[in-house]
Protein backbone atom coordinates (compact mmCIF):
# COMPACT_ATOMS: atom_id res chain seq x y z
CA UNK A 1 0.00 0.00 0.00
CA UNK A 2 2.85 2.37 0.86
CA UNK A 3 4.51 1.70 -2.51
CA UNK A 4 1.26 2.37 -4.33
CA UNK A 5 0.87 5.73 -2.58
CA UNK A 6 4.52 6.57 -3.33
CA UNK A 7 4.17 5.75 -7.03
CA UNK A 8 0.92 7.73 -7.19
CA UNK A 9 2.57 10.65 -5.47
CA UNK A 10 5.56 10.72 -7.85
CA UNK A 11 3.35 10.27 -10.92
CA UNK A 12 1.08 13.18 -10.06
CA UNK A 13 3.91 15.53 -9.06
CA UNK A 14 6.04 14.97 -12.15
CA UNK A 15 3.15 14.95 -14.61
CA UNK A 16 1.39 18.01 -13.20
CA UNK A 17 4.28 20.45 -12.81
CA UNK A 18 4.73 22.96 -15.63
CA UNK A 19 8.39 22.90 -16.66
CA UNK A 20 10.46 26.04 -17.10
CA UNK A 21 11.04 25.04 -20.72
CA UNK A 22 7.31 25.46 -21.42
CA UNK A 23 7.09 28.88 -19.77
CA UNK A 24 10.25 30.56 -21.09
CA UNK A 25 9.85 32.81 -24.14
CA UNK A 26 12.07 32.90 -27.25
CA UNK A 27 14.36 29.95 -26.60
CA UNK A 28 17.13 29.05 -29.04
CA UNK A 29 19.41 31.12 -31.21
CA UNK A 30 18.21 33.44 -33.98
CA UNK A 31 18.93 32.46 -37.55
CA UNK A 32 22.10 34.18 -38.72
CA UNK A 33 20.85 36.73 -41.20
CA UNK A 34 21.94 40.29 -41.77
CA UNK A 35 18.55 41.38 -40.45
CA UNK A 36 15.30 39.73 -39.51
CA UNK A 37 13.12 40.12 -42.57
CA UNK A 38 9.91 42.07 -42.23
CA UNK A 39 7.03 39.70 -42.31
CA UNK A 40 3.68 40.26 -43.88
CA UNK A 41 5.16 42.65 -46.40
CA UNK A 42 2.09 42.21 -48.52
CA UNK A 43 -0.15 45.24 -47.85
CA UNK A 44 -3.38 44.70 -45.96
CA UNK A 45 -6.55 44.68 -48.07
CA UNK A 46 -9.56 46.38 -46.56
CA UNK A 47 -12.54 44.45 -45.25
CA UNK A 48 -16.11 45.17 -44.23
CA UNK A 49 -16.41 47.16 -40.94
CA UNK A 50 -12.87 48.56 -41.18
CA UNK A 51 -12.76 52.28 -40.35
CA UNK A 52 -10.59 54.66 -42.37
CA UNK A 53 -9.08 58.00 -41.49
CA UNK A 54 -9.12 60.16 -44.61
CA UNK A 55 -7.63 63.65 -44.74
CA UNK A 56 -7.80 65.92 -47.81
CA UNK A 57 -5.62 68.97 -48.36
CA UNK A 58 -5.37 71.39 -51.27
CA UNK A 59 -4.69 75.08 -51.98
CA UNK A 60 -8.44 75.81 -52.05
CA UNK A 61 -9.59 75.11 -48.49
CA UNK A 62 -13.23 76.05 -49.19
CA UNK A 63 -13.63 73.36 -51.83
CA UNK A 64 -11.77 70.85 -49.70
CA UNK A 65 -14.17 71.43 -46.77
CA UNK A 66 -17.03 70.23 -49.01
CA UNK A 67 -15.62 66.71 -49.03
CA UNK A 68 -15.07 66.40 -45.29
CA UNK A 69 -17.51 65.03 -42.75
CA UNK A 70 -18.76 67.42 -40.09
CA UNK A 71 -17.02 65.60 -37.21
CA UNK A 72 -13.70 65.22 -38.96
CA UNK A 73 -10.58 66.58 -37.32
CA UNK A 74 -9.39 64.36 -34.50
CA UNK A 75 -7.54 61.20 -35.44
CA UNK A 76 -7.94 59.38 -32.10
CA UNK A 77 -9.48 55.93 -32.37
CA UNK A 78 -12.48 56.86 -30.22
CA UNK A 79 -13.42 59.89 -32.32
CA UNK A 80 -12.78 58.07 -35.57
CA UNK A 81 -15.49 55.57 -34.69
CA UNK A 82 -17.96 58.44 -35.19
CA UNK A 83 -16.17 60.67 -37.70
CA UNK A 84 -14.14 58.14 -39.73
CA UNK A 85 -15.23 56.38 -42.88
CA UNK A 86 -16.68 52.95 -42.07
CA UNK A 87 -16.77 50.31 -44.80
CA UNK A 88 -20.35 49.06 -45.08
CA UNK A 89 -21.49 45.53 -45.93
CA UNK A 90 -21.33 46.35 -49.64
CA UNK A 91 -17.69 47.39 -49.35
CA UNK A 92 -18.40 51.12 -49.76
CA UNK A 93 -17.52 54.29 -47.88
CA UNK A 94 -19.59 57.46 -48.29
CA UNK A 95 -17.77 60.71 -49.01
CA UNK A 96 -19.67 64.01 -49.38
CA UNK A 97 -20.31 64.85 -53.05
CA UNK A 98 -18.47 61.72 -54.21
CA UNK A 99 -21.13 59.40 -52.87
CA UNK A 100 -20.39 55.69 -52.45
CA UNK A 101 -16.80 54.74 -53.15
CA UNK A 102 -16.08 51.01 -53.22
CA UNK A 103 -12.90 50.12 -51.33
CA UNK A 104 -13.41 46.45 -50.43
CA UNK A 105 -10.21 44.52 -51.08
CA UNK A 106 -8.23 47.70 -51.81
CA UNK A 107 -4.98 48.68 -50.10
CA UNK A 108 -4.63 52.07 -48.40
CA UNK A 109 -2.54 53.29 -51.33
CA UNK A 110 -5.13 52.16 -53.89
CA UNK A 111 -7.91 53.94 -51.94
CA UNK A 112 -5.83 57.13 -51.81
CA UNK A 113 -5.23 57.03 -55.57
CA UNK A 114 -8.92 56.35 -56.26
CA UNK A 115 -10.05 59.29 -54.10
CA UNK A 116 -7.45 61.60 -55.66
CA UNK A 117 -8.73 60.64 -59.11
CA UNK A 118 -12.36 61.35 -58.15
CA UNK A 119 -11.49 64.64 -56.44
CA UNK A 120 -9.48 65.72 -59.47
CA UNK A 121 -12.73 66.28 -61.33
CA UNK A 122 -13.55 69.17 -58.99
CA UNK A 123 -10.17 70.98 -59.08
CA UNK A 124 -8.40 72.93 -61.81
CA UNK A 125 -5.04 71.61 -60.59
CA UNK A 126 -5.69 68.04 -59.41
CA UNK A 127 -1.97 67.45 -58.97
CA UNK A 128 -2.06 69.82 -55.97
CA UNK A 129 -4.50 67.61 -54.04
CA UNK A 130 -2.94 65.77 -51.13
CA UNK A 131 -4.92 62.84 -49.70
CA UNK A 132 -3.99 60.74 -46.66
CA UNK A 133 -5.65 57.37 -46.09
CA UNK A 134 -4.96 55.27 -43.00
CA UNK A 135 -6.66 52.56 -41.01
CA UNK A 136 -8.15 53.98 -37.82
CA UNK A 137 -6.03 51.71 -35.64
CA UNK A 138 -5.81 47.93 -35.62
CA UNK A 139 -8.57 46.14 -33.72
CA UNK A 140 -7.85 42.68 -32.31
CA UNK A 141 -9.54 40.20 -30.01
CA UNK A 142 -7.26 38.41 -27.54
CA UNK A 143 -8.88 35.65 -25.51
CA UNK A 144 -8.09 32.42 -23.66
CA UNK A 145 -5.34 32.14 -21.04
CA UNK A 146 -4.28 35.80 -20.86
CA UNK A 147 -4.42 38.29 -18.01
CA UNK A 148 -6.99 40.65 -19.56
CA UNK A 149 -8.93 39.00 -22.40
CA UNK A 150 -11.02 41.24 -24.63
CA UNK A 151 -10.89 43.61 -27.59
CA UNK A 152 -7.91 45.91 -28.02
CA UNK A 153 -7.48 48.74 -30.51
CA UNK A 154 -3.92 49.89 -31.15
CA UNK A 155 -3.17 53.12 -33.02
CA UNK A 156 -0.29 51.55 -34.93
CA UNK A 157 0.49 50.84 -38.56
CA UNK A 158 1.71 47.35 -37.71
CA UNK A 159 1.03 45.14 -34.69
CA UNK A 160 2.93 41.95 -33.84
CA UNK A 161 1.67 38.94 -31.92
CA UNK A 162 3.93 40.06 -29.04
CA UNK A 163 2.28 43.50 -28.99
CA UNK A 164 -1.14 41.85 -28.80
CA UNK A 165 -0.24 39.49 -25.96
CA UNK A 166 1.54 42.25 -24.00
CA UNK A 167 -1.52 44.51 -24.24
CA UNK A 168 -3.75 41.66 -23.07
CA UNK A 169 -1.91 41.20 -19.77
CA UNK A 170 0.53 38.46 -20.82
CA UNK A 171 -0.05 34.69 -20.93
CA UNK A 172 -1.13 33.18 -17.60
CA UNK A 173 0.85 30.31 -15.98
CA UNK A 174 -1.75 27.91 -17.35
CA UNK A 175 -1.48 29.23 -20.93
CA UNK A 176 0.08 27.03 -23.59
CA UNK A 177 2.91 29.17 -24.96
CA UNK A 178 3.69 26.50 -27.54
CA UNK A 179 0.30 26.83 -29.23
CA UNK A 180 -0.94 30.40 -29.52
CA UNK A 181 -3.64 30.39 -32.16
CA UNK A 182 -4.41 33.18 -34.63
CA UNK A 183 -7.79 33.04 -36.38
CA UNK A 184 -8.12 35.30 -39.39
CA UNK A 185 -11.22 36.05 -41.43
CA UNK A 186 -10.35 37.38 -44.86
CA UNK A 187 -11.90 37.70 -48.29
CA UNK A 188 -10.63 34.18 -49.02
CA UNK A 189 -12.33 32.69 -45.95
CA UNK A 190 -11.35 31.81 -42.38
CA UNK A 191 -7.75 30.73 -41.74
CA UNK A 192 -6.04 29.42 -38.61
CA UNK A 193 -2.36 29.62 -37.65
CA UNK A 194 -0.33 28.48 -34.62
CA UNK A 195 2.65 30.31 -33.14
CA UNK A 196 5.17 29.05 -30.57
CA UNK A 197 6.21 31.69 -28.03
CA UNK A 198 8.90 29.42 -26.59
CA UNK A 199 10.95 29.52 -29.81
CA UNK A 200 13.05 32.41 -31.11
CA UNK A 201 11.89 31.41 -34.60
CA UNK A 202 8.55 33.14 -33.88
CA UNK A 203 10.18 36.36 -35.11
CA UNK A 204 10.57 34.79 -38.56
CA UNK A 205 7.03 33.47 -38.84
CA UNK A 206 5.01 34.88 -41.71
CA UNK A 207 2.20 35.42 -39.18
CA UNK A 208 4.32 37.33 -36.64
CA UNK A 209 2.54 40.54 -37.67
CA UNK A 210 -1.21 40.50 -37.19
CA UNK A 211 -3.94 41.92 -39.38
CA UNK A 212 -6.97 43.97 -38.30
CA UNK A 213 -9.80 41.91 -36.79
CA UNK A 214 -7.56 38.90 -36.04
CA UNK A 215 -8.55 36.73 -33.08
CA UNK A 216 -5.68 35.58 -30.86
CA UNK A 217 -6.51 32.58 -28.68
CA UNK A 218 -4.14 31.16 -26.05
CA UNK A 219 -4.98 27.52 -25.39
CA UNK A 220 -4.95 26.20 -21.78
CA UNK A 221 -2.49 23.56 -20.59
CA UNK A 222 -3.89 20.22 -19.42
CA UNK A 223 -2.67 21.05 -15.89
CA UNK A 224 -5.49 23.59 -15.60
CA UNK A 225 -8.18 20.91 -15.94
CA UNK A 226 -6.34 18.70 -13.44
CA UNK A 227 -6.19 21.54 -10.91
CA UNK A 228 -2.90 20.27 -9.43
CA UNK A 229 -0.95 23.54 -9.57
CA UNK A 230 1.76 25.05 -11.72
CA UNK A 231 4.76 24.45 -9.47
CA UNK A 232 6.18 21.42 -7.70
CA UNK A 233 5.20 22.81 -4.30
CA UNK A 234 1.60 23.42 -5.39
CA UNK A 235 1.41 19.90 -6.81
CA UNK A 236 2.94 18.48 -3.63
CA UNK A 237 0.36 20.28 -1.51
CA UNK A 238 -2.46 18.96 -3.69
CA UNK A 239 -1.19 15.38 -3.54
CA UNK A 240 -0.69 15.53 0.25
CA UNK A 241 -4.28 16.76 0.63
CA UNK A 242 -5.59 13.90 -1.52
CA UNK A 243 -3.51 11.27 0.28
CA UNK A 244 -4.60 12.63 3.68
CA UNK A 245 -8.20 12.32 2.59
CA UNK A 246 -7.68 8.74 1.36
CA UNK A 247 -5.86 7.66 4.54
CA UNK A 248 -8.52 9.27 6.73
CA UNK A 249 -11.23 7.50 4.74
CA UNK A 250 -9.50 4.11 5.06
CA UNK A 251 -9.03 4.52 8.81
CA UNK A 252 -12.60 5.64 9.24
CA UNK A 253 -13.89 2.56 7.35
CA UNK A 254 -11.70 0.22 9.45
CA UNK A 255 -13.03 1.67 12.70
CA UNK A 256 -16.64 1.19 11.71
Amino acid sequence: MKNIFLYLFLLVVFSSCISTKRTTYFQGEPVSETEIKKLNNEPYRLQINDILYIDIKANNSEIVSMFKTSGEGSSSSGNLYFSGYSIDRHGNIRIPYLGDVNVLGYTEKEVREKIEEELGKFFKNPELIFVTVKLAGIKLIVTGEVGSPGTINLAENQVSIIDAISNAGEITPFGNREEVMVIRKSIDGVKKFKLDFTKISIFESENFYLQPNDIVYVLPLKQKSWGTGTTGFQSFTTVVTILSFLVSSVLLVKNL
